[in-house]
C-alpha cells in the first residue's frame, strides 16, 4: 500500500494512492481520531486503512492534490552521515565505529513536486538522494533482530545541503536544516511491500544527469543496527523518520562542485518505492 499526506480542497488530509487517484482516508477515518497519517501509525489502524482503501472509489485524482511530506508532523527526524563508503572516501573521513547522527527538522522539508529552496545566504545548495523510514510500533532499546518489525514503511528523501553553513562547525546541524531545503516523498511503501530494504536500488539525477547510483546493501551500518543503536539513545514511537544516508557522488565533491540552481530538477528515484521530484527555486529576497 501507498500512502500520503496532501492538501486538496482546502484541507490537509492523509489517503491510499488506488488505480491513478487518492482514496481520502483522513476523511472516511476521522472518526476513528485519524486525522493524519502520524496519527494512523499511532492508532495501529494500518490494516483497517488497507481495507478501506482496497474497496473504495479514488477521491482526488493524483495530478489534482498537493503533496505533502510525507510525515508532515514527525516528532523526530533522525538522520545518518556518513553511511556509504564511498561518500565516506570522497569526503577524505575514515569510517567511524558507530554511526554519526543529526536532526533535521519539520519546517525543513517539502513534499512531492514541492519547491526545494535555494538560501539567499548561500550558493553551495547540495543534493543527498537516500532512503528514509518510518516508524510505526513504539519501542526503546530494540534489538536488531526484531527491528524491522518496527517500521511502517519507507519512502525517498532529498537532504539538500547547504554545504558552506554545514562547515561552520564541526556539528553538521546549521547546514542541514534550512527551511524547505530537503523533500520526503512521494508516498510511504508499507513494509509488507519491501521485506528487504537491503535489496533496493536508489539513484538521484540532477536534470535528468545520473549523480549518485547505488544500492542499499551497501550501507555502512545497515537499517536494523541504526534502529537498534538511535532506540538505545530515545524511544522511537510511530512517525518518527529515519534518513538513513546518502551515498557517494554529492556536488561538493566533484570538480567543479555541481550545486542545485534555481530552475535545476532533481529526482530521487528508489526501486519498490517511487520518484521524488523537484524544483529548485531562489529564496524570496
Amino acid at each position: 500500500m501507498k500512502l500520503l499526506s496532501f492538501f486538496a480542497d482546502g484541507r490537509a488530509s492523509f489517503g491510499a494512492v488506488r488505480d491513478g487517484g487518492v482514496v481520502d482516508l483522513g476523511a472516511r477515518m476521522a472518526g476513528d481520531d485519524c486525522t493524519t497519517l502520524r496519527r494512523l501509525l499511532e492508532k495501529g489502524h494500518l490494516a483497517e486503512a488497507a481495507k478501506l482503501a482496497g474497496s473504495a472509489t479514488p477521491d482526488h485524482a493524483l495530478d489534482k492534490i498537493t503533496f505533502a511530506p510525507v510525515i508532515p508532523d514527525p516528532g523526530k527526524i533522525i538522520c545518518v552521515g556518513l553511511n556509504y563508503r564511498d561518500h565516506v572516501a570522497e569526503t577524505g573521513r575514515t569510517v567511524t565505529e558507530k554511526p554519526a547522527l543529526f536532526v533535521r527538522f519539520p519546517c525543513s522539508q517539502v513534499g512531492h513536486l514541492q519547491p526545494l529552496v535555494k538560501p539567499k545566504v548561500s550558493d553551495d545548495f547540495d543534493y543527498e538522494g537516500e532512503l528514509a523510514l518510518v516508524i510505526g510500533k513504539k519501542g526503546r532499546h530494540i534489538r536488531a533482530s526484531s527491528a524491522l518489525d518496527h517500521i511502517a514503511g519507507y519512502s525517498c528523501y532529498n537532504e539538500g545541503s547547504v554545504r558552506d553553513w554545514q562547515r561552520h562547525t564541526s556539528q553538521f546541524l546549521s547546514g542541514k536544516t534550512f527551511a524547505e531545503s530537503g523533500s520526503f516523498g512521494p508516498w510511504l511503501v508499507t513494509a509488507d511491500e519491501i521485506p528487504d530494504p537491503s535489496k533496493l536500488s536508489l539513484q538521484t539525477r540532477l536534470n535528468g544527469n545520473v549523480v549518485q547510483d547505488t544500492t542499499t546493501d551497501l550501507l555502512i551500518t545497515a537499517i536494523p543496527e541504526l534502529i537498534a543503536y538511535i532506540s538505545t539513545i530515545c524511544p522511537l514511537v510511530p512517525g518518527d523518520v529515519i534518513v538513513t544516508g546518502t551515498p557517494g557522488g554529492v556536488g561538493a565533491k566533484r570538480t567543479p562542485p555541481l550545486w542545485m540552481r534555481p530552475g535545476d530538477t532533481v529526482e530521487v528515484e528508489i526501486s519498490g518505492i517511487g520518484t521524488l521530484r523537484n524544483k529548485v527555486i531562489a529564496e524570496p529576497a
